[in-house]
C-alpha cells in the first residue's frame, strides 16, 4: 500500500541524513587503529548507545511485541539476564581487552592454544556476521514490503548500499555515531508507539492491565525444571550464557571497548549500553500487550490473515498518526542499519587482524586501509546476496541460526578455557570444542525432545569447558605421580 507523502519524507530524510553523516567521516581515518577503533577517542556515552543500538535489531524490534502479542513475557526474561552480563564485562571483560595490543578479540586464543584457536574463532565469527547481515537484510525488508509496497529485492539493495557505503567510507567513527543517533530514533519510536496505543485504548489505560492479566500476558513463565520447555529458568540461563558471548568474545563488543577514550569510558559504555536495552526491550512488550488488548478490545480492525510479528507492522500503516508512522519505520530501518553496518565494520576488522597483518613488521598503512575497504565491501556484497538468496529457499534462514549456534556455542567455550585456566593445553582445548560441537549439533539437528533450543549453547559451553578442565587435571595428576 502507499503511504502518506509526509511518512515517505521522514523515512527517506532520515536515511539519506544517515548515509551523508555516516560518509561525512570519511577523511577522518589516518590510518588502521582509526578505522578500527576510533583511535580510542571516543566518548563513553557514544560507545554505550553503540552497544545499545547493535543490540537492538530490527528483529527486535518486530519480534518481541509479535511475541508478546500472541505469548506472554517469558522472552523478556532473557533482558533480565543482561545485568549480570553487563557487570561482569565491566569487571573484568572490559580491563582484558584494553590490557592487549590487539583490536582483535581473537588473538589471546592464539597466545593461549595456538593460531589454530585463533583462526577457527575468527572463521567463525565471519561466517556468523555474514549470515547475520543477510538475515536482517532479508528479514528487514518483509515489514519494510508491506509497509511501503516497495519489492523485497529492491529494499534489500538500497538498504545494503546504504549501509555498506557509510561503513566503508566512514570506518568505526562513522558507525558509532551514526548508531548513537539510531538508538535515539529507536527510543523515540517505541515511546510515540505505546503512548498513541495508550490513548487508543476505549476505557483508558487502566485496559491495559485488566485485559492483559486477564488473558496473562504479563508471565514471565512457568518456574517448573524442565529443560524442554521456555521456563522462566532455561530463559534465564540461557541469556547468561548468550549474554556472556556477546559481551566476552563478540568482535562487535571488543571494538568498542577500545574505541572508548578510557578505561572509565569504557567500563560506562559496557554498563550503559547493557542496561539501558532491560527498560527499552519492555517497552517492547508492553506494545505486543498493547496491541493485544486495542485489537481484542476493537474487534473487526484486525484482518484474519495479519498475526505474529504482522501485527505490530500492520499497526504502524494503518493505527499511527501521519508523520508518526515515518518516525516509526525510520526506527526500525535505523536499527537494521545499526545492525549491519556493524557486522560488515567488525568482519573486515577480523579479515585484516587475523590474517592479513598476523606476523608482519612493520605496519603498512596504505595496505592496511586497502584491506578495510576492499573487505567492508565484499561482506556487504556477501551479505547482500545471502539475503537475495533467502527469497527463494526460506528454509536457509533456520539452517543458518542452527550453524551459528554452533559456531557462537564453540567460540564461547573456548574463550573460558583460555580465560579461566593458565593450565589447559591446545590439544585438550580441541578435544573439548570437538566434544562441544558434536553436542550442538546433535541438539540442533537432530529431533530430540530432552533438551529446549534454547540449552545448545549453554550444553555446549560446558561440554567444552568441562571437558578441557577434566583432561587437564587427569593430565597435572600422571605428571605430578611422574615425578
Amino acid at each position: 500500500m502507499q503511504i502518506p507523502l509526509l511518512d515517505l519524507i521522514i523515512f527517506l530524510a532520515f536515511t539519506l541524513g544517515t548515509v551523508l553523516f555516516g560518509s561525512s567521516f570519511v577523511g577522518k581515518n589516518k590510518n588502521a587503529a582509526d578505522y578500527t577503533s576510533g583511535g580510542g577517542t571516543v566518548n563513553g556515552f557514544v560507545v554505550g548507545m553503540s552497544i545499545f543500538a547493535t543490540y537492538v535489531s530490527s528483529i527486535s524490534f518486530l519480534a518481541l511485541p509479535g511475541n508478546a502479542f500472541l505469548g506472554n513475557w517469558n522472552s523478556y526474561v532473557f533482558s533480565l539476564s543482561i545485568p549480570l552480563a553487563s557487570i561482569l564485562a565491566a569487571r573484568f571483560f572490559v580491563p582484558f581487552y584494553r590490557s592487549i595490543n590487539s583490536v582483535s578479540a581473537y588473538s589471546f586464543l592464539e597466545e593461549r592454544f595456538g593460531y589454530w584457536a585463533r583462526a577457527y574463532a575468527a572463521v567463525c565469527y565471519l561466517l556468523t556476521q555474514v549470515a547475520r547481515i543477510g538475515s536482517v537484510l532479508f528479514l528487514l525488508a518483509l515489514p519494510l514490503h508491506s509497509m511501503l509496497g516497495w519489492s523485497i529485492p529492491t529494499i534489500i539493495i538500497v538498504t545494503s548500499i546504504s549501509v555498506t557505503l557509510y561503513s566503508v567510507m566512514g570506518g568505526i567513527k562513522a558507525i558509532l555515531w551514526t548508531d548513537a543517533i539510531q538508538g535515539l530514533i529507536l527510543i523515540a519510536g517505541a515511546l510515540a508507539c505505546v503512548v498513541v496505543l495508550l490513548f487508543s485504548l476505549p476505557e483508558g489505560h487502566a485496559q491495559f492491565f485488566s485485559v492483559g492479566a486477564q488473558f496473562k500476558k504479563f508471565s514471565l513463565g512457568t518456574f517448573g525444571p524442565e529443560l524442554n520447555i521456555s521456563t522462566f529458568w532455561v530463559m534465564l540461563v540461557y541469556g547468561i550464557f548468550i549474554n556472556l558471548q556477546n559481551y566476552g568474545i563478540d568482535q562487535n563488543y571488543v571494538q568498542r571497548y577500545k574505541s572508548a577514550k578510557n578505561d572509565k569510558s569504557a567500563r560506562f559504555s559496557a554498563l550503559f549500553g547493557g542496561l539501558l536495552y532491560v527498560p527499552v526491550s519492555l517497552l517492547f512488550f508492553i506494545i505486543g500487550t498493547l496491541l493485544f488488548v486495542y485489537y481484542q478490545t476493537n474487534p473487526g480492525l484486525l484482518p484474519g490473515s495479519v498475526t505474529g510479528d504482522q501485527v505490530f507492522p500492520y499497526f504502524i500503516v494503518h493505527g499511527l498518526p501521519t508523520g508518526v508512522t515515518g518516525l516509526l519505520i525510520a526506527a526500525i530501518f535505523a536499527a537494521g542499519m545499526s545492525t549491519i553496518s556493524t557486522s560488515i565494520n567488525s568482519s573486515a576488522t577480523i579479515v585484516l587482524t587475523d590474517f592479513f597483518q598476523r606476523g608482519k613488521q612493520p605496519s603498512d598503512e596504505k595496505r592496511n586501509m586497502k584491506v578495510l575497504y576492499i573487505s567492508s565491501f565484499i561482506f556487504g556484497v556477501l551479505g547482500t546476496g545471502v539475503a537475495l538468496a533467502m527469497m527463494s529457499v526460506k528454509s536457509a534462514l533456520d539452517a543458518w541460526w542452527s550453524l551459528a549456534a554452533i559456531f557462537s556455542g564453540g567460540m564461547l567455550g573456548l574463550f573460558l578455557l583460555g580465560y579461566m585456566s593458565r593450565k589447559v593445553k591446545g590439544a585438550f582445548a580441541l578435544t573439548g570444542v570437538i566434544s562441544g560441537v558434536i553436542l550442538i549439533a546433535w541438539i540442533s539437528f537432530s529431533k530430540q525432545t530432552i533438551f529446549h533450543n534454547y540449552m545448545t549453547i549453554v550444553l555446549g559451553t560446558l561440554t567444552i569447558f568441562i571437558v578441557g578442565m577434566v583432561l587437564t587435571m587427569l593430565f597435572s595428576k600422571k605428571v605430578k605421580r611422574g615425578n
